[in-house]
């Protein structure tokens, strides 16, 4: 079956699954595989489940004229999404950077969502499958689309921009993070800047943060270019002092006004500075976009600040690198506040032969900012601890606090997903 022939069945069908427990009755099936599954032998599961279509790439999960079979799944779903993509005449925004992309992400969509019908990627689904599946989400409503593009080896977002066409890109930021894969920060910034050198190609537009410098560099040769940061912008914005939780002031000419977010940290500046920028460049007032980024509530242990009973506890903890680490740590270290501060940090992953010493650093940092309760958790840590306290697991980590209870304190938690920080959380 061609593209066209699939799209109208699309259009009759038009909610994507690619796994048979989410499935409801009407839905189009996508057995895709990947190293430990293979969605073709749940097709027979899928039809039983009320899909009305399967579409797979192995002959003998053809039940029957409900099943599709075409050469590969993945790339089929790739080329549906494209296709689905060049009906709209809407502005597509890529967003994509190494820390704080997903929030930015959730910010901008909130302040769009607040005059358009806007639609964007769900959580953080952000990579090959993802990138398709929330373009194939955009219904015949829509007035923006924002996707959210994540890499971890070069030609990544290359790739995704050729099924998203974005007419507006923005990278928030370049540091260190999956340097397994990309082997350096250079390797990085090659690999974020795809989206600049789409957005060069195709004559769009990008918002850029004119505070750092590389990402100017990288941007050279667009000519089209929005800014942001706190001098020299097109939008100017500066945090003021407040009790844990970012409050900034923008001191553009006619839209002088002061924003007090839900989120923790100075270093979240520049994601509320971008999604007052794109708002602004929409014709939005900023009235409209204070308060939308005033409502914004920070979810899935990013950025939240919590209460239980005398602790304060800032959570981090959906994902970790050295770049943002460094900044949490930072951010802690200049908090003004009588309570005890505690550390509870999960290692980083993904850090390949570098992973010792981006370690050590850490763990070094932690000591020249005169941190003295330290909760190291994870085997990354163990040869560099030190004299903190080192926890192979969280689960081991748990058991220490519940032992020990950490009262009349604020506590950063954060670490790289697979560290499982929620469950020390658990114990506080």
């Amino acid at each position: 079956m061609d593209i066209v022939s699939l799209y109208n069945l699309y259009l009759k069908h038009p909610d994507v699954q690619t796994d048979t427990r989410k499935l409801k009755s009407g839905d189009l099936y996508f057995a895709l595989k990947g190293a430990n599954f293979n969605g073709n032998r749940f097709a027979a599961t899928a039809l039983d489940a009320g899909a009305a279509y399967c579409i797979v790439d192995e002959a003998d999960a053809v039940v029957d004229e409900r099943c599709i079979l075409v050469t590969d799944v993945l790339e089929t779903l790739q080329q549906l999404a494209l296709h689905h993509r060049r009906q709209f005449s809407i502005p597509f925004i890529a967003i994509t950077g190494t820390n704080g992309k997903t929030t930015t992400k959730e910010l901008v969509t909130k302040v769009l969502s607040a005059k358009y019908f806007t639609y964007a990627t769900e959580g953080n689904l952000n990579n090959h499958i993802g990138v398709p599946l929330t373009i194939l989400k955009i219904r015949k409503d829509a007035e923006m689309a924002i996707i959210e593009m994540g890499a971890n080896h070069q030609k990544e977002i290359a790739f995704y921009c050729t099924i998203a066409e974005p007419d507006f890109g923005l990278i928030n930021n370049v540091g260190k993070a999956h340097l397994e894969g990309f082997g350096s920060v250079e390797g990085v910034r090659k690999a974020k800047g795809e989206l600049y050198d789409y957005i060069r190609e195709h004559q769009g537009t990008i918002f850029i943060n004119s505070d750092l410098d590389y990402l100017g560099e990288m941007a050279q040769g667009i000519a089209h270019q929005y800014t942001y940061g706190t001098t020299n912008a097109k939008i100017i914005g500066k945090p003021l002092q407040s009790s844990g939780l970012l409050k900034l002031a923008v001191l553009s000419s006619g839209m002088e006004t002061t924003i007090q977010t839900q989120l923790v940290g100075d270093y979240n500046l520049p994601n509320v500075l971008a999604a007052v920028a794109i708002g602004t460049y929409f014709d939005m007032d900023i009235d409209t976009i204070k308060s939308a980024l005033e409502a914004y509530q920070p979810s899935n242990s990013r950025s939240q600040l919590l209460e239980k009973g005398t602790n304060t506890i800032i959570l981090d903890a959906y994902n970790a690198n050295p770049s943002s680490m460094k900044l949490a740590l930072e951010n802690m270290a200049t908090l003004h506040t009588d309570k005890s501060k505690w550390l509870l940090l999960g290692a980083m992953k993904e850090m390949g032969e570098s992973c010792y010493e981006e370690h050590k650093s850490l763990v070094d940092l932690a000591k020249h900012l005169n941190f003295e309760q330290v909760l190291l958790v994870g085997e990354e840590f163990e040869s560099v601890k030190d004299q903190y306290q080192w926890f192979a697991t969280s689960a081991e980590a748990y058991d220490w606090i519940s032992r020990n209870p950490i009262v009349n304190s604020v506590i950063l938690v954060k670490g790289s997903r697979g560290s499982k920080m929620e469950v020390v959380l658990e114990a506080l």
